[in-house]
């Protein structure tokens, strides 16, 4: 089992280095520049990451923060940036796909003319992987970078899946965490393919700055793990009033809604509102996604007040409780029955069974 997770761990960040170096390829292609190839640098981050986490923790995982997502983000992040922000990511034009097909077909030509001379296997694998690699040059870079957005989520969630849990989380709560990856990166997905489509989005570069900064701030949720882990209360935590009682008991539903209100669907419906009031840029998928993203921020206000109810309610019921007055049990709040409630309809219950028991009136009979 300790074998297993160390696979696990070495295999997962094994990923992320070599999509990240995928990114870095593409920079150093699309720029022509090969000092770009120092981004490649920012991999050790991770590298020294692994070696702390196998020595100090045998693989296993952080409570409530995973480094080597975070440090994932950080080294395929900017090349996703400088891909989009390069001129050439903008449009693939019809003559630049026809060249490609071309080269394609020209490399298949050399291809089967290389399998049917070559001899030795070890040069048949290097002309193969030297045909590969042409081929993937030869295809457009804005397939290129919408590729590497792809990948880049997928791997998110399924690196998430394969990391080793630590021992704060269950494997209950990863299956909602990744649940949770799924949806998010759907959405964020979205909003970078269909904003940044739109030719007079991509003709502003304040505008593909700002889209490329509310995406990178939507990015950081996904290693934070706070949304399915809630606080262990105190029981002392009603004694100290309604904030502290109700931080407490909904720690994962507050993380839930700030991350739509603060990081994903605010955010997002802020600048598709500045999009289609300031800069005139209207379609029918950015008014749709626009009045996703504002159902969404109002039904999770609506649940804040929900939640905040039934804390007051549940710490209106204690403080009766301790003066002694009675409990009205017809009223519960939304996370269930406090645990005075629970107790008053015990009593009841075993006062009932034993007046309904005929053995106890037997007992007090008099012969």
């Amino acid at each position: 089992m300790e074998g297993l997770v160390l696979l696990n761990a070495l295999g997962t960040r094994l990923l992320f280095v070599l999509h990240s170096l995928v990114g870095v390829w593409r920079v150093t292609e699309v720029k022509k520049e090969p000092r770009f190839w120092l981004l490649a640098l920012l991999n050790l981050l991770l590298l020294l990451e692994t070696v702390l986490t196998l020595k100090f923790k045998r693989g296993r995982g952080y409570k409530w923060f995973s480094p080597a997502i975070f440090l994932y983000l950080i080294s395929i992040m900017p090349s996703l940036w400088l891909l989009e922000v390069h001129h050439g990511t903008q449009y693939c034009s019809v003559p630049s796909e026809e060249m490609s097909q071309n080269t394609s077909r020209k490399e298949d030509i050399n291809y089967t003319e290389v399998s049917s001379e070559q001899t030795n296997g070890a040069d048949y694998l290097i002309e193969s992987a030297r045909v590969f690699v042409n081929n993937l040059s030869a295809v457009c870079e804005k397939v290129w970078t919408l590729g590497l957005h792809q990948t880049f989520l997928l791997l998110l969630i399924i690196g998430r899946w394969l990391l080793p849990i630590g021992g704060e989380i269950t494997r209950d709560q990863l299956s909602q965490l990744l649940l949770m990856f799924v949806g998010t990166a759907a959405d964020i997905l979205e909003f970078t393919s269909e904003t940044l489509e739109i030719q007079s989005v991509r003709s502003n570069p304040a505008l593909v700055y700002a889209i490329l900064i509310l995406w990178t701030w939507s990015m950081l949720q996904f290693p934070l793990d706070l949304a399915v882990q809630n606080v262990v209360c105190s029981s002392t935590v009603l004694a100290r009033g309604f904030p502290s009682l109700f931080f407490c008991q909904y720690s994962a539903d507050l993380w839930n809604i700030g991350i739509s209100v603060f990081i994903q669907d605010g955010p997002f419906l802020i600048l598709r509102l500045i999009l289609m009031t300031c800069f005139n840029v209207t379609n029918q998928m950015l008014v749709f996604f626009a009045a996703k993203n504002f159902l969404v921020v109002v039904l999770h206000l609506y649940r804040l007040v929900v939640l905040a109810l039934g804390a007051r309610a549940s710490l209106q019921r204690h403080s009766k409780s301790s003066k002694g007055e009675p409990v009205c049990q017809g009223r519960h709040s939304e996370s269930g029955p406090s645990l005075e409630v629970w107790q008053g309809e015990a009593k009841e219950d075993l006062a009932i069974a034993l007046q309904a028991s005929p053995a106890a009136s037997d007992s007090h009979s008099t012969p």
